[in-house]
């Protein structure tokens, strides 16, 4: 029985904190272990899409395009204006600020010839857009709807697409097309 007594003693087991220590170790969860909070839901985007543009000539003759729309902030657009005679183009890219965009100046150095022109604006594909637009919009923007949707060229879901013809120059031509007409400021 003093042996038996003696195995219980005590004598051959560590000081009592070091199991403390080591259970305390073995309880506290590791970082990844801890769930994570969910990210807010956000909600996809509900009305459709609206874009409305005002062009207007510098003194230089280069045509600046400033912008208003509903999409999500951060949305990428392109901003094209395109001379109807010759098929030149400009091109910039933009982002949804506040509700609006502006882009340009437009135009080669020498400014505007007269003549018609067509300024559009392009939603580009979701594959380009942010995290927080996607999330608003669709992985193939399949939240935007109304009148300026369709479907892309590249089969890589919807973009809108918004265009207005003006024309620069002093004289305005006949004709009966809806089309502003700008002059330089």
């Amino acid at each position: 029985m003093a042996l038996a007594t003696a195995g219980c003693g005590g004598e051959g087991e560590p000081p009592a904190s070091e199991p403390a220590e080591t259970s305390s170790a073995a309880e506290t969860p590791e970082p990844q272990a801890a769930p994570e909070p969910e990210a807010p839901e956000v909600p996809p985007f509900d009305q459709p899409v609206a874009i409305e543009i005002t062009s207007r000539l510098g003194s230089d003759r280069r045509l600046t395009v400033e912008g208003s729309t509903n999409l999500p902030e951060a949305t990428r657009l392109q901003v094209i204006v395109e001379r109807e005679l010759s098929g030149v183009r400009w091109r910039e890219r933009v982002s949804v600020e506040a509700g609006g965009f502006v882009a340009g100046p437009f135009g080669p150095g020498s400014g505007l010839p007269d003549g018609g022109y067509r300024v559009t604006v392009d939603v580009q594909e979701s594959s380009v857009q942010p995290r927080s637009v996607r999330d608003r919009l669709g992985e193939e923007n399949e939240h935007l709807s109304g009148p300026l949707v369709g479907q892309s060229r590249h089969g890589l879901g919807q973009v809108a697409s918004f265009s207005q013809r003006f024309l620069v120059g002093s004289e305005t031509r006949r004709t009966h097309d809806r089309v502003e007409v700008l002059r330089v400021e």
